[in-house]
């Protein structure tokens, strides 16, 4: 069985730490950020981690694992 190519979409959005963890850049963020409050602007830019079963199949989109 051929080894499976890696998704270059998921690769643009997202890398992996050295760890194994998958870490993202949070949505939300491009415009109209008068209305947010402080704290949310932020954390939303702080990176993200994904959690659970999205996680392992991000990995794995991107050849870890």
């Amino acid at each position: 069985m051929t080894k499976q190519k890696t998704k270059k979409a998921v690769v643009k959005r997202m890398k992996l730490t050295k760890t194994g963890k998958v870490k993202f850049r949070h949505a939300f963020t491009s415009h109209l950020m008068v209305r947010r409050s402080s704290k949310r602007k932020r954390q939303l830019r702080q990176k993200g981690i994904c959690k659970g079963k999205i996680a392992v199949n991000m990995a794995e989109l991107l050849g870890g694992r």
